[in-house]
């Protein structure tokens, strides 16, 4: 926040993906902190290469995104947070989502709860996809890909009450466990994006799978986060859409 709206170092990891130096700051300070007070586990983050990217799944990994919203951050657009989760065996057992522009705190442990500043979160009740407000995300590919990527954004935009994009799936997640959002899709994500926040969704009550309606594994790279009653509706409009456009 020191940073927030004032001049930093931005620079460019592709085309529109970019990155500053705090995202590298807080990374840097962050598997500092992990390896001493845990120098057998590992961090896996987006900044920097991890062992977990060669070896496969570790037994303790620490699932780290020190800024989930770096385009919002680097133009001043107060939506942004830090996600962070623990692995274990591939699975994740803790989770934080951080906010510090609203000063939210979203946790979890799995199967003792999800909280928001200590309070317990719970999912919407929304039993349709018309009363539903929904979230998605686009990858950093969109320029490429984006026709297909908006067609489909455009087909839940027809049968809900409205669809947004944010910018921040970790954001997206905490908001959908939080009953702020019914339900969140997106594809091409990476673990730091998705770990902490599908843990605080299936927490609060919510449902987590694969855009293809598969167990959700935080590697596979696409997910499908709702309050439970409109999954199967969701992964329905997803499939038919998917056999209209086979490409």
């Amino acid at each position: 926040m020191a940073h927030f709206g004032r001049a930093m170092r931005i620079d460019k990891k592709g085309d529109i993906d970019l990155v500053t130096e705090v995202d590298l700051q807080v990374e840097r300070e962050f598997r500092a902190l992990v390896a001493e007070r845990f120098d057998d586990h590992i961090v896996l983050g987006e900044e920097f290469a991890s062992a977990s990217d060669r070896d496969g799944i570790p037994r303790f990994c620490w699932v780290f995104d020190p800024v989930d919203g770096t385009t919002n951050f680097a133009h001043g657009l107060p939506i942004f947070c830090s996600s962070l989760a623990l692995e274990i065996d591939g699975e994740p057992a803790v989770a934080a989502i951080y906010d510090p522009t609203r000063r939210e705190l979203f946790t979890a442990e799995r199967g003792v709860g999800a909280w928001l500043n200590g309070a317990p979160l719970r999912v919407s009740s929304s039993a349709t996809l018309i009363d539903a407000l929904l979230c998605t995300g686009f990858p950093y590919s969109v320029q490429r890909e984006g026709e297909g990527l908006v067609a489909l954004f455009g087909r839940f935009l027809s049968v809900s009450r409205a669809v947004r994009r944010l910018g921040s799936a970790a954001i997206d997640l905490a908001y959908v466990a939080a009953g702020r959002l019914d339900g969140f899709w997106e594809q091409q994500l990476h673990p730091w994006d998705t770990s902490a926040g599908a843990l605080i969704v299936e927490e609060a009550g919510g449902r987590v799978t694969s855009l293809t309606g598969g167990p959700f594994q935080s590697r596979e790279g696409s997910i499908v986060a709702s309050n439970g009653a409109i999954h199967e509706v969701m992964l329905q409009t997803i499939r038919a859409f998917q056999e209209e456009r086979p490409d």
